[in-house]
């Protein structure tokens, strides 16, 4: 680190591949609070299945960006670059040298380290009209219309979230243009400097965590939660993995064995598009959690 520059160590990797445990040790390294970076944890109403840390894991370290902010306002990349930025500068002054974030949001932690590119403001009445299809017909259909409209961005972002769908497609017919063509690559410059460290595990191994995880959320009662949060479920915070496979469990659609089974593998699949993603990023340094 050049000498009296501050810096932030990120730590990112997939879900389930140990993060959390291994950023307590790197707080404590440093004297650091957490900064969590992930875009599911940041909601209060939602605990298990978004395995937020434990309050063993987190007691005695501030944590930052956890279950601080509500599935009932809209929160976005842009939003988290804004705040996170102002709570760095902030730490850095109180003395930090290094602070320490942790998270699997890949989109997130670009935004913060690179910033956003300018995109058109929102189409509010269109963009209610695709959230009504989004909540009809389900977010393959709106993605396989942004796979024709915009291969480059269905290839990127997450498409089974349905939230980047949206404003992608949003973005499209708005403009005429592709999403991925309000890309510049332009990246802004930090007061900071900025380590990546990934972690990773052999495939295998990384999926069985995952199935393993699924079913310690099941028997720590996440069908209790799912259940509290099913009057919200057209919430776009709600679009996600761990919820949208149970709902129907719920209306009877089908039971919870398959259910578990959807959460399972739309986990897997979610861990696989994450690695995809940091593929590009040769910043990063990776190493066996």
């Amino acid at each position: 680190m050049v000498a009296g520059r501050k810096k932030l160590l990120i730590l990112l990797g997939p879900t389930a591949v140990g993060k959390t445990d291994l950023s307590v040790s790197y707080a404590r390294r440093y004297d650091s609070p957490i900064i969590s970076c992930d875009s599911r944890q940041i909601y209060r109403e939602m605990s298990i299945g978004t395995a937020v840390p434990s309050a063993a894991l987190r007691a005695g370290i501030p944590h930052y960006f956890i279950q601080d902010h509500t599935i009932f306002e809209p929160y976005t990349a842009g939003k988290y670059e804004v705040e996170a930025l102002a709570l760095l500068e902030s730490l850095f002054k109180q003395g930090h040298e290094t602070l320490v974030m942790v998270g699997g949001s890949g989109f997130y932690i670009d935004a913060l380290c690179e910033g956003l590119d300018d995109f058109p403001p929102a189409d509010l009445p269109l963009r209610e009209e695709l959230m009504r299809r989004l909540k009809e017909e389900g977010v393959e259909s709106l993605r396989l219309e942004l796979k024709s409209l915009d291969p480059a961005s269905y290839e990127a972002i997450d498409i089974a979230n349905g939230q980047r769908v949206v404003r992608a497609l949003e973005v499209c017919l708005m403009t005429g243009r592709p999403f991925s063509s309000f890309k510049t690559g332009t990246r802004k410059e930090r007061p900071f400097e900025i380590e990546k460290i990934g972690l990773t595990r052999p495939r295998a191994e990384l999926y069985a965590r995952i199935d393993a995880r699924v079913l310690q959320m099941v028997e720590d009662g996440l069908m209790d939660e799912v259940r509290r949060l099913y009057p919200h479920r057209a919430l776009t915070a709600l679009q996600t993995v761990g919820y949208k496979e149970l709902f129907p469990v719920l209306e009877g659609e089908y039971d919870l064995a398959r259910g578990i089974e959807l959460v399972q593998r739309n986990t897997r699949h979610y861990a696989k598009r994450q690695l995809s993603w940091w593929a590009r990023d040769k910043s990063i340094r990776w190493q066996e959690a």
